[in-house]
């Protein structure tokens, strides 16, 4: 198996304190990491690509703890995530596929077992190219409060024989939510949905 060989990580933090309305008793915090690593089955088809998973794996783990040390170190804190993943023009959309598991995986291992799915977005383009990264609720996919995105990208990244894989993380919902549904405070299934 190919080994992760990173060039960079960029990590950003926003705090909104408010978006036109009341200012927030708490700022809403989101937080984004992404690693640019190179791409080991760039320039060529190649049939299994799935044992590059695993190598991704602790790259997951520790960006998912990067990403709760920046938003104060309390994984109790972040109610919302998603993960991403850009892939150089010399790699296709499949690579991109391979961040599922160890993206999603990790963040709900770190934080401590979160139910929902981990929504995910992946695109093939150059450097420089902007990625939306969804987000939801950490427990509950149908809390509508926290149906977000984050916008990430960097200028040099990712070349034709790399990927950029992102990991995004919230503490709450939108500043001034009011668009109505499932509240998290009335979360009551345990199947990630509501």
């Amino acid at each position: 198996m190919p080994e992760v060989n990173i060039r960079k990580i960029i990590t950003a933090v926003e705090e909104i304190h408010h978006e036109g309305g009341p200012r927030a008793n708490v700022p809403l915090r989101r937080a984004s990491i992404m690693a640019v690593i190179a791409n080991p089955y760039a320039g060529a088809y190649h049939e299994d690509i799935q044992p590059f998973m695993e190598d991704l794996k602790p790259l997951g783990v520790m960006m998912a703890q990067r990403l709760v040390e920046t938003l104060g170190g309390d994984a109790g804190a972040v109610r919302g995530y998603g993960k991403g993943a850009i892939i150089g023009a010399g790699g296709e959309i499949e690579h991109g596929a391979l961040w599922h598991a160890p993206g999603g995986y990790a963040m709900r291992e770190v934080l401590g077992g979160a139910k929902a799915i981990v929504p995910s977005t992946k695109k093939v383009g150059a450097a420089g190219t902007r990625l939306d990264v969804p987000v939801t609720h950490v427990d509950a996919s149908y809390v509508r409060s926290h149906f977000d995105s984050i916008e990430v990208g960097i200028n040099d990244a990712p070349r034709a024989n790399e990927m950029a894989v992102v990991l995004v993380m919230t503490t709450g919902p939108r500043v001034h939510d009011r668009a109505g549904g499932l509240a998290a405070e009335d979360i009551t299934g345990e199947d990630g949905l509501r």
